[in-house]
């Protein structure tokens, strides 16, 4: 907390403002709105007094609260893929290691970053079909595919790593929506979902 009481990041969004970058701090209010209150329960005119703006500024970069939104998402796409690609690049470039490492930093990201998470997997067609999402999404995607391509060249696994890598992503999230909703809790209580990643993940890749 700051001394004017106010939080770390409202300080750092409306620091981003005063800098001059009015579009940065309006995604990172609504980001934190997101975090803190969910993707439906905030309006435009929070995000502007959050960003320490008139509520006629967002109008300058964004039609609507959807416009805001899709770049929250999209953002969260770029952030997955960042971690994601760390975790590679410290296991190793289209090794096991390094293709666990991913599964794991993508369950850590949803358990850290929960209502963005969800947001990126939502429904609301306004988001989904933009650009931004959709191409930050792809290329998150493509990372995975990379990494499966790599792997099954190095280990001589036939088939298409693309196929292979939609099974992987389809287990993984399936995986990191359960342990964040709690389903888990109800079915397998205590089960070590890293662990889980860790043992299922040669199967799929074709071991």
């Amino acid at each position: 907390m700051s001394p004017s009481g106010e939080r770390p990041s409202d300080v750092q969004a409306k620091a981003k403002y005063h800098h001059g970058d009015l579009r940065g701090a309006l995604i990172l209010a609504a980001r934190q709105l997101v975090e803190e209150k969910g993707a439906e329960n905030f309006s435009l005119a929070d995000a502007c007094r959050l960003a320490g703006v008139s509520t006629a500024a967002p109008y300058r970069h964004f039609r609507d609260r959807d416009e805001i939104l899709a770049e929250v998402t999209a953002s969260g796409f770029e952030l997955l893929s960042d971690s994601s690609m760390a975790a590679v690049a410290e296991k190793g470039v289209g090794t096991l290691d390094g293709i666990v490492a991913m599964g794991h930093a993508y369950v850590k990201f949803a358990v850290e970053n929960q209502a963005v998470f969800r947001l990126m997997f939502g429904q609301n067609p306004a988001i989904k079909g933009t650009e931004p999402v959709t191409g930050e999404g792809q290329a998150c995607f493509g990372k995975v595919i990379e990494q499966v391509a790599i792997y099954c060249e190095k280990n001589r696994v036939p088939g298409d790593a693309a196929i292979i890598a939609v099974k992987l992503w389809t287990f993984v999230h399936g995986a990191a929506s359960l342990l964040i909703d709690e389903d888990y809790e109800k079915v397998a209580p205590g089960i070590d979902v890293w662990d889980l990643i860790e043992k299922t993940t040669p199967g799929l890749l074709g071991r």
